[in-house]
């Protein structure tokens, strides 16, 4: 009994490991990524050395996109994540809705995630439905990932606006003005 319980958890996490693993496969973007965010230490091939994003800049960027949205009299929630999706920075605008908070924090992880637009990725839902499932994800437009030569170093995402376009428009004003 012990052994066929044992082999069906096996069976199992198998089953589970390929199902997460077409699912990534199907997710991919390119699939080799830039490696200009993230290099091997020469020094120590244990090691690599990435790109980050300070909190200054991403609370800059974070209040470039709060004062696009107002230009528009939009009240939107901005949030911005590093690499890793972790939140730097969360900005609720004046007058934007409770649940725009949560919202744009997932865009934006969405974004980097993926290193694409989040409304892009909304297309690739056709083909790989069961993306939405991924705890943390949502795939509604909003989200922009900022990239170093191609590789994605955060995201910002964008809620609150009626509708993704909107929100995906000043999500791009957050990351163009890292560039100026």
């Amino acid at each position: 009994m012990r052994t066929r319980v044992l082999t069906g958890a096996v069976a199992a996490a198998a089953l589970g490991a390929g199902t997460f693993g077409a699912v990534s496969a199907n997710a991919s973007a390119p699939a080799a990524a830039p490696a200009a965010a993230v290099r091997a230490d020469a020094a120590d091939k244990n090691l690599q050395q990435t790109t980050h994003l300070t909190v200054a800049a991403a609370t800059e960027a974070a209040q470039a996109t709060l004062d696009a949205a107002k230009k528009e009299n939009q009240r939107v929630s901005v949030a911005v994540v590093d690499r890793n999706g972790n939140t730097l920075v969360t900005l609720r605008g004046d007058g934007a809705g409770p649940q725009s908070y949560e919202a744009a924090e997932k865009k934006a992880f969405t974004a980097v995630s993926w290193n694409a637009p989040t409304s892009e990725l909304v297309k690739r839902l056709e083909q790989a439905p069961t993306l939405k499932d991924i705890p943390g994800t949502l795939f509604l437009g909003g989200g922009a990932p900022v990239q170093v030569k191609g590789a994605p170093v955060a995201g910002i995402g964008v809620a609150g606006a009626p509708s993704g376009d909107l929100d995906e428009k000043f999500a791009r004003a957050g990351v163009a003005s890292l560039t100026k």
